[in-house]
């Protein structure tokens, strides 16, 4: 079996995987599962039974390559920079965040605690109706009322 579809199963494991290393070992792994299964073979199609296993094995092998996968210390501080920003901007950020919070809770109610909701917890208009107890259409409205309101207080704030 082995010299009839040696090519052939390494060729199918090459292109699954696109790895020649890879594909040597799972061409060997393919053979030998063969091999331990060929008692349970109906010896229908034998060609097309070694080539399910290739296949089998090499797309096993796919799915536990990316779990393998692991970061390299410079891709992984790389990528954490880009979640976050850098720190003058998360910085910024948190200021910006913290004067809109005081802002949106020097609104009167029930628009200060609409506001807390939409702008900072970042709940959709639903779900704070649901929570409020509230009309979604109220709630939309209270929320563009209190955009206007805090509109107004950050071009207060602003220098000449």
């Amino acid at each position: 079996m082995i010299d009839s579809y040696e090519k052939l199963v390494f060729s199918i494991c090459y292109k699954t995987t696109g790895d020649y290393f890879a594909a040597e070992d799972l061409a060997q792994e393919t053979f030998l599962a063969a091999f331990q299964k060929y008692d349970t073979f109906d010896g229908a199609n034998e060609k097309a039974w070694i080539c399910r296993i290739a296949t089998n094995k090499s797309i096993d092998y796919l799915r536990s390559a990316s779990r393998r996968n692991v970061p390299t210390e410079d891709s992984f501080f790389e990528s954490a920079v880009e979640e976050r920003g850098s720190p003058e901007e998360i910085c910024m950020e948190d200021e910006i965040k913290g004067e809109l919070e005081r802002y949106c809770s020097e609104l009167k109610p029930p628009y200060n605690e609409v506001a807390k909701a939409y702008y900072l917890k970042e709940l959709s208009p639903g779900e704070i109706a649901a929570r409020l107890g509230q009309n979604v259409k109220t709630i939309q409205t209270q929320i563009y009322r209190a955009r206007e309101m805090l509109k107004k207080r950050y071009r207060k704030e602003e220098p000449v």
